[in-house]
């Protein structure tokens, strides 16, 4: 006969929970906007600290650091570029109305990119930012890499497949995934297996992008840190007026063009809309990349209640496409700025051609940090010297901070300005949309979820 348990014999014990005062109690996650904060914060006190104690160590570890965080991005660009503006493309065969919205929505882009470029024109006749800098024609310096129209024009078809990738230009990538999304489109359901895999890609991508995106503080330290430490303060000093002019031009599209038009064409709440752009915004001032930011952009838009099979082509064309910091403002001011340091007179066709440049040619920026193939692209339009550019690298990272998160502001409120005026706009999800924290989304688990409007 088999022994009976005594009922002194002690039960299976629950897990001890951490009480209120126990020391392993879950420390409060640090929200991402204050990491970032944090590195920008630590990035210009370490950069400062390189310089004026010559720690050259430090300085080189700023800039490593600095520098591989920009890498990590670049890395994830022609692939992401590639398989978002293809599969966008064959998202559109679930609208009806695709050709319109496409139609409206390149419409928009160009109408905004012209009232960037007409404000950048206006702050720098105003204010002279290349008078009293003590600059002369003699500082500046040929950039390696230009762009001119011929250039523009002739390669946008590549010459094979591989080297777009390679030498990570964006612009016959984006040619390449357009032409493959509309073949994709022609051939139907025998295109089914291609899309199926393009998707699981595109999310790979976003997932491993992701994991980037959540190094950014440590970016910002690095960025920051490095530039304070090759130029100093003396150098905001001398641009003084420059940079002045590039943060006001684009405070004033962010938030005074922007807002009036989320009210008076979309009619709905600009502050609303910026209480839910706001982590794709903070996201592009500190990456300075509009392709790192675009699957947070993406998000946000969906968010605010546009149509995900119509924010799923809107955003990546935007992302390489819609550039009213980098290619609208910022070229209107630097070719003001060197003109004025070369001594050259700039008449009413010159503004013209400027105008035209910024609202036609603005696919050649393409999404990456900084703005130098525009810039020059204005310049060998306008006749000015390329050696110009030289003058402004050294302010670049300063700047582009604010020129990305304006791009990127702008590819947020067209979707939902075309959205709403189309009648497709959800416009319960937009006025219930709430920032989130950054480093608590997941792409992956943001995917599976259902979309709420539709598309008719």
């Amino acid at each position: 006969m088999s022994p009976t348990p005594s009922s002194a014999e002690p039960s299976a014990t629950p897990p001890v929970r951490p009480s209120a005062a126990s020391p392993l109690r879950r420390l409060p996650k640090v929200p991402f906007w204050a990491q970032i904060l944090a590195g920008l914060v630590l990035g210009v006190l370490l950069g400062w600290l390189a310089r004026s104690a010559d720690v050259d160590w430090l300085g080189t570890g700023l800039e490593k650091v600095g520098d591989l965080f920009v890498q990590l991005l670049k890395l994830a660009v022609a692939p992401l570029v590639f398989f978002a503006i293809a599969i966008s493309i064959t998202n559109l065969r679930n609208v009806s109305n695709a050709a319109r919205l496409a139609g409206r929505t390149l419409l928009w882009f160009l109408a905004t990119s012209l009232i960037a470029v007409s404000i950048g024109l206006a702050i720098g006749l105003l204010t002279d930012p290349g008078a009293g800098t003590g600059f002369t024609p003699e500082d500046g310096e040929r950039p390696e890499s230009s762009g001119s129209w011929l250039d523009f024009l002739t390669g946008i078809v590549p010459t094979d497949v591989i080297t777009p990738f390679t030498e990570l230009n964006v612009l016959q990538i984006v040619f390449m995934a357009a032409v493959t999304g509309v073949a994709a489109l022609k051939l139907g359901a025998k295109a089914e297996p291609l899309l199926a895999f393009g998707e699981s890609v595109l999310a790979l991508l976003q997932k491993a992008l992701w994991w980037v995106i959540r190094l950014a503080p440590l970016g910002t330290l690095g960025l920051i840190g490095n530039a304070i430490n090759q130029y100093g303060w003396d150098l905001i000093g001398q641009y003084a007026t420059f940079t002045a002019d590039v943060y006001i031009g684009c405070a004033l599209v962010m938030f005074g063009v922007y807002p009036l038009l989320l009210a008076l064409a979309a009619r709905v709440s600009p502050v609303q809309f910026f209480r839910g752009a706001w982590p794709a915004i903070q996201l592009a001032f500190v990456s300075r990349s509009s392709v790192g930011t675009m699957p947070v952009t993406q998000k946000v838009v969906e968010r605010l209640g546009v149509p995900k099979e119509y924010a799923s082509f809107s955003v990546p064309f935007g992302a390489t496409t819609k550039m009213d910091g980098c290619a609208a403002i910022y070229p209107a001011l630097a070719a003001i700025f060197i003109a004025e340091i070369f001594g050259v007179s700039l008449g009413l066709q010159d503004y013209l051609l400027i105008v035209f440049v910024s609202v036609i040619g603005s696919a050649a920026t393409a999404g990456l940090t900084g703005a130098t193939v525009m810039t020059t692209l204005t310049l060998s339009t306008l006749g000015l010297p390329l050696e110009g550019v030289g003058l402004l690298l050294a302010i670049d990272p300063v700047l582009d901070m604010m020129r990305t998160a304006t791009n990127v502001t702008g590819q947020a409120v067209v979707p939902v300005i075309v959205a709403a005026r189309e009648k497709l706009l959800d416009r319960e999800k937009y006025d219930a949309a709430t920032s989130f924290n950054l480093d608590d989304w997941d792409n992956g688990e943001d995917a599976a979820r259902p979309v709420v409007a539709t598309v008719s």
